[in-house]
């Protein structure tokens, strides 16, 4: 439908702005991949959507789909979500609001088929076209005719994973239509109805860590393995012996973290076990399977999967007869645990489930904590992650810690719940097949990346490091791939950080700064 190339992207701003011929082209898939897969949309392929092998297999995977839509417009079927996908769908005046907010849509060069409200449009005409549905479901217009084929709908499974349900649109959208919401439905009908959704959220993600307790592939084993090495590496840099609670029944506190954080960052969860520490706070994690790990893919893709995950972190807290979960560092766990959990849970699973960063703050501010600014004077920007900032308006804490600690914060412009995604909501950070990791730096990180370049355009001089907090494993994901894919460490020396990181640092009896 499209050809994306980099001349129709939005521009850069310097160091970033090389001449067109300097700057990496977007891959193509291989002819061998083209011949098996189909990219029609817009030359990308995020899911890898095999070809049918006959006619018969084309109409059955239109009869499915079809039966798909028809239960995400009941009740009985779609309890999760189908009050707030009736008013997006009845309720939006078309009047495109929305489009400009769209990070995709405006770094892609404003391409019609990214345009937040693009994917509605072919919900309604299908509704309409081929399930004559009345009552909430008659739109009171006649929708453009749709050709339900099997073309169609490659096309369709893809361009639900070119939204990163940042919800940047609801946010500006006079009414609060989330057309995010429609991306994540067709994605929801693709895999239960179809059995089509990125390997890295299903096969890689939930399947893996319901086996083996870690989307990373993580064993309780691994996870004692780490626990012990994180004791160690505590005392190396602070000289404390700090022991990290596991199991620990009647605790305060179950902090549930993003296991990439044990793997990949390990400092973010010894900085809250340092800090835990020093408060006297009671706490613990947990060794069940995915006990010690935040992450639940199925937000972004599967309900069914999503419950799955929620049902077994509330059990675990309760077998530990804990007071509260505590979701860490992790955007998408604040959204699977906390927020849709309650579509989710019966009765008796309810259990309090609260973010990371009014803790933080409660620590910092309570005056309890001797902290130095000075040991963080460098330039300090704020990442704000979609799902705890706009879905859960958890915008002051992490602000009023930095403006606490760091004497050079700096807010970036937009930020807030007005902040733009970093381009790996939605499942995109962990998803590298084929050609997506090209699109995902080159369009869905655009807007993010600009961002970054301009809050630190005038901070002085370019030997000075300077650091982007971003509160959520994920973000933290894309925006490793991001500096590395612009060279942005290279060019203007910017790299990435956690929060509680940052606090721990300005911690004056440390004897060695605690950032990497």
């Amino acid at each position: 439908m499209v050809t994306l190339e980099i001349k129709d992207l939005i521009k850069l701003p310097p160091p970033l702005n090389q001449p067109l011929n300097e700057q990496q082209p977007l891959k193509l898939l291989t002819d061998e991949q083209s011949r098996r897969i189909d990219a029609s949309l817009d030359g990308i392929s995020a899911i890898g959507i095999l070809k049918p092998g006959s006619q018969q297999e084309e109409e059955e995977i239109v009869r499915k789909f079809l039966g798909g839509i028809e239960k995400l417009l009941s009740e009985e079927n779609n309890w999760t979500f189908l009050k707030p996908l009736t008013l997006s769908l009845k309720y939006c005046a078309s009047c495109q609001t929305c489009s400009d907010a769209c990070p995709v849509y405006t770094a892609s060069g404003k391409q019609e088929i990214y345009r937040p409200t693009y994917r509605s449009e072919i919900l309604r005409a299908i509704i309409q076209g081929y399930l004559k549905k009345k009552g909430l479901f008659n739109f009171g217009f006649t929708a453009k005719k749709v050709d339900l084929n099997w073309s169609t709908l490659a096309r369709l499974a893809e361009l639900s994973y070119r939204c990163t349900l940042c919800r940047r649109c609801a946010q500006a959208c006079p009414l609060g239509i989330d057309n995010g919401l429609i991306a994540h439905e067709f994605r929801k009908v693709f895999s239960q109805e179809l059995g089509i959704a990125p390997k890295e959220l299903h096969q890689m993600g939930t399947v893996r860590q319901l086996d083996t307790g870690s989307s990373t592939g993580m064993r309780p084993k691994a996870f004692e393995d780490i626990r012990r090495f994180m004791e160690e590496e505590i005392e190396e840099k602070t000289g404390k012996k700090i022991a990290i609670p596991v199991d620990v029944k009647g605790a305060d506190i179950l902090l549930v973290h993003n296991a990439g954080e044990f793997v990949s960052w390990p400092e973010n969860p010894e900085a809250f076990a340092i800090l835990f520490d020093a408060l006297g706070i009671s706490w613990t994690l947990s060794s069940e399977l995915a006990g010690y790990d935040a992450v639940n893919y199925g937000a972004w893709y599967d309900d069914f999967q999503l419950a799955r995950i929620a049902m077994r972190h509330v059990s675990i807290a309760k077998d530990l007869k804990v007071n509260k979960i505590v979701v860490g560092e992790c955007g998408h766990a604040h959204k699977a645990t906390i927020v849709l959990a309650d579509r989710l849970l019966p009765p008796d699973l309810a259990i309090p489930r609260i973010s990371c960063l009014p803790v933080l703050e409660d620590i910092v501010l309570s005056g309890k904590l001797k902290l130095d600014p000075q040991r963080n004077n460098f330039p300090v920007t704020l990442h704000d992650p979609c799902n705890i900032v706009r879905m859960m308006g958890i915008s002051q804490p992490q602000r009023r810690i930095l403006r606490s600690i760091c004497p050079q914060f700096v807010e970036m412009e937009p930020h807030g719940v007005d902040n733009y995604c970093c381009g790996g909501g939605g499942g995109f950070a962990v998803m590298n097949s084929l050609n997506f990791p090209d699109w995902r730096m080159a369009v869905a990180g655009r807007m993010k990346i600009k961002q970054i370049v301009e809050t630190f355009r005038d901070t002085g001089n370019p030997e000075t490091k300077k650091y982007v907090c971003a509160p959520c494993s994920n973000c933290k994901a894309q925006l490793r791939d991001l500096l590395e894919y612009y060279k942005v460490e290279e060019k203007i020396n910017v790299a990435y950080i956690g929060l509680a990181e940052l606090i721990v640092n300005a911690m004056p009896d440390l004897k060695e700064p605690f950032l990497p």
